[in-house]
């Protein structure tokens, strides 16, 4: 019998918890196709060559996770998918692993598109992680600290004694 898949949705870590939205693998490509305007099933299903089963399942779960909303336009006609705020929140993220990509996974002809700012015209660069005086912050400046919901085992982890009432007890992240 092959081994339950792990439930990420009921782990106290938010990120494992974001995990079950959108670690499957279509999940960010919709999302993707999303910001690039498409709102119909058939532009997703055109724009992704995806399976409409696939696709359907997807959609579902992005709306009832809330990220997009399965709107039916003014006037009726067939439902289109908006971005929530949710779900345009996660752009940022989204331009960060597309520059990652476009950086690391692309072959010598370069990025497939490029994101353009519509006011001055110039190319979105990756969210830069900067210090409020506008110098870089890399991963080997960052410290990691037991967070308001933490529990005792990330409190413990990360150096911090136990404390009464504190969060989640195996807060993982």
């Amino acid at each position: 019998m092959p081994p339950t898949p792990t439930d990420f949705t009921s782990m106290p870590c938010p990120v494992a918890r974001s995990m079950a939205v959108l670690g499957e693998r279509w999940a960010i490509l919709v999302l993707r196709e999303a910001f690039y305007g498409s709102t119909r099933f058939d532009e997703f299903e055109r724009n992704l060559g995806i399976a409409p089963n696939i696709l359907s399942a997807r959609l579902k779960t992005l709306v009832a996770h809330g990220l997009l909303a399965r709107v039916t336009p003014e006037g009726g006609g067939r439902h289109v998918y908006q971005l929530t705020g949710k779900g345009r929140d996660f752009f940022p993220a989204y331009v960060a692993l597309k520059a990652w990509a476009d950086r690391w996974m692309t072959d010598d002809k370069g990025p497939l598109t490029l994101l353009q700012d519509r006011r001055t015209g110039r190319e979105i660069a990756e969210p830069a992680l900067a210090r409020a005086d506008g110098t870089p912050i890399t991963l080997d400046d960052v410290r990691v600290l037991p967070g308001p919901g933490a529990g005792r085992f990330l409190r413990r982890r990360f150096g911090e004694p136990d404390s009464v009432g504190h969060g989640a007890e195996h807060g993982h992240e």
